[in-house]
């Protein structure tokens, strides 16, 4: 009887060690993923779940917004009830240079850091922002330019470039005629903060 305590005993000695050593491992394995991980993935895993957040500009502006959608080198998302008071709800495009923190709640900050192997959709996150921008400038769709200095600008995107666009200004609510256009202006799309649009306009 001895002997057989002796064995249980060490048995279980081994078992515990083990078990602490599978969850150092995995501990480490854990770590190493998270190391990898980029901030698109995060991205990913917030516009996906549609997550509520607030958005810290570069140029200072707080924006609570529900993330929806990710491409290349820009985010999608609709305004949050009450953010745009005289415009209803409202789709804002921002480059990913100009978010410098996003405020969320701790759930979503600990569910983007799931582990994600497909992309949510492969085609939109291909599309680069002046890819978007050249679509609103077919449609002709009327956009609010948030940029990083300066007083924001309304007006429609005659065309965009590969790192610009040009936009015939004119007031909010009057269509792009010769007669409400009050000047053009051509913007780097590095100075660009976020741009507005309508609910149903993007996306």
């Amino acid at each position: 009887m001895h002997w057989d305590r002796l064995f249980e005993d060490l048995e279980g000695q081994l078992a515990a060690e083990w078990e602490t050593e599978r969850a150092v491992l995995s501990a480490e394995s854990e770590r190493l993923r998270i190391s990898r991980l980029d901030l698109r993935a995060r991205l990913r895993h917030l516009c996906q779940a549609r997550a509520t957040v607030t958005l810290e500009l570069a140029d200072g502006r707080r924006l609570p917004v529900t993330m929806r959608a990710l491409g290349a080198d820009w985010v999608a998302a609709e305004s949050a009830p009450g953010d745009d008071l005289l415009l209803g709800r409202s789709t804002r495009i921002m480059p990913l240079d100009a978010i410098r923190a996003i405020r969320a709640d701790h759930g979503s900050v600990l569910t983007s850091l799931e582990d994600v192997s497909e992309p949510g959709s492969p085609l939109r996150e291909r599309m680069s922002l002046g890819f978007v921008l050249r679509d609103l400038a077919r449609r002709r769709v009327p956009v609010h330019l948030s940029l990083a200095i300066g007083d924001d600008v309304h007006g429609t995107i005659d065309r965009a470039g590969s790192d610009h666009l040009d936009l015939a200004v004119h007031d909010a609510g009057t269509a792009r005629i010769a007669a409400a256009v009050q000047g053009f202006r051509i913007i780097p799309f590095a100075a660009l903060i976020a741009l507005r649009t309508g609910s149903d306009q993007v996306l």
